[in-house]
C-alpha cells in the first residue's frame, strides 16, 4: 500500500507561480512512477507530468516549458513529487491529483488551483 498526501494548492493570479508537493509513505519501492493529474469541471481527468523511478519524465503539451515535475527521496520510507508551476494560466484551474503507479494506482485526495485573470 502507498499513501499520499498533497499540499500547495491555492490561489493565485495569471503569471504566477505556485509549488504542489506529495508525500509518499508506505511501500514506496513498489513505486515505478509518480505524477500529477488535474480534472477541471465537466472535464475528464487529465494527465499533466510524470517521472519514473530512473528520473524520465513527460509533460502534456499545455505545460510544457512551464511546469517541472521533480522527486526527493529521504530514506526507504518517504519519497515525495513536486510540481514546480511558473506562468500559471487561467485554463490551468483544477483539482490536482498525485498519482504514484506500483502494480495499480494510487491517488492523493486532490488539491485545488485556481489560477485567476
Amino acid at each position: 500500500q502507498v499513501q499520499l498526501v498533497e499540499s500547495g494548492g491555492g490561489l493565485v493570479q495569471a503569471g504566477g507561480s505556485l509549488r504542489l508537493s506529495c508525500a509518499a509513505s508506505g511501500s514506496i519501492f513498489t513505486i515505478n512512477r509518480m505524477g500529477w493529474y488535474r480534472q477541471a469541471p465537466g472535464n475528464q481527468r487529465e494527465l499533466v507530468a510524470q517521472i519514473t523511478r530512473d528520473g524520465m519524465s513527460n509533460y502534456a503539451d499545455s505545460v510544457k516549458g512551464r511546469f517541472t515535475i521533480s522527486t526527493i527521496s529521504r530514506d526507504n520510507a518517504k519519497k515525495t513529487v513536486y510540481l514546480q508551476m511558473n506562468s500559471l494560466k487561467p485554463e490551468d484551474t483544477a483539482v490536482y491529483y498525485c498519482n504514484a503507479q506500483t502494480w495499480t494506482n494510487f491517488w492523493g485526495q486532490g488539491t485545488q488551483v485556481t489560477v485567476s485573470s
